[in-house]
């Protein structure tokens, strides 16, 4: 008789804010710490977390109880920009307007006094390998540290185009990345609106006649157009291809990510 395995359950900590970062008018920087980070993996930027947010004004031994015997807090999934071993720090950036949503008002809030709790992080990279000859990335400002960690991986002399669509033209923001990647900054100042600047610019622009991988993702109305492109105009090996709906405008994440199932499923 075969044993069925059982999954390991992701480990949640109860993390610390060590520091806040306001790296545009759009985007905040979360600096957090936790004494228990020797588990931690390395080398997992741009891979998915998930947060658990505490209700307004929780207090932290209440939130810590929370954690261990439920009810679940509300959950939202982002990215690992940084993990810093050596002083046990790890980094998550949200895009911040208003307070719209738990995390984005958690995050506008938070100090050192702040708590969070955190589980995972998922498989280490969207781009499991870079092999192509030419990459597209592309995202809005969700998709940041994706973007950012995928180009800081990749090879010295990778060539291709990242375009980041941001909400003002303030929210630009340096990035490290190959010379060899023609960056494209694209200003889309209306959230709730659906956007299709990135997809209008793969359609103007030569794509060259060679193996191609991608790294997009972003709001999910936009994600379905670049998807039916990329794999069934352009063609593009569905192995090359990572391309996810992050969110889905006037759809909090849990319904976002039933639709995402469903979608699956048909």
């Amino acid at each position: 008789m075969a044993l069925i395995s059982k999954k390991t359950k992701p480990v949640t900590r109860l993390m610390s804010v060590a520091r806040t970062t306001r790296l545009s008018p759009n985007m905040i920087r979360i600096t957090l710490t936790n004494t228990d980070l020797d588990n931690f993996p390395e080398d997992h930027e741009g891979a998915n977390c998930k947060i658990f947010i505490p209700e307004e004004n929780q207090s932290r031994a209440s939130f810590s109880d929370q954690l261990i015997d439920g009810p679940r807090p509300t959950v939202r999934t982002y990215t690992i920009r940084n993990y810093r071993k050596e002083v046990k720090e790890v980094d998550i950036d949200f895009v911040v307007h208003g307070d719209d949503g738990p995390a984005c008002r958690w995050a506008s809030h938070a100090d050192t006094n702040s708590f969070l709790g955190l589980s995972g992080p998922g498989a280490p990279a969207k781009v499991a390998s870079f092999e192509a000859d030419w990459y597209i990335l592309a995202g809005d400002m969700s998709a940041l540290p994706v973007l950012c960690a995928t180009l800081e991986a990749m090879p010295k002399d990778a060539k291709g185009i990242a375009i980041f669509e941001i909400l003002s033209e303030e929210d630009r923001i340096d990035i490290v990345a190959p010379e060899g990647i023609e960056q494209h900054w694209l200003v889309h100042s209306n959230p709730h609106e659906i956007s299709t600047k990135q997809i209008d610019l793969l359609q103007s622009i030569k794509w060259p006649d060679c193996r191609i991988q991608t790294c997009i993702a972003g709001e999910s109305n936009a994600i379905t157009c670049l998807r039916q492109y990329i794999l069934k105009e352009k063609d593009l090996i569905k192995d090359d291809v990572y391309i996810s709906g992050y969110w889905k405008i006037g759809l909090i994440e849990d319904e976002h990510q039933q639709v995402k199932r469903l979608e699956a499923q048909s």
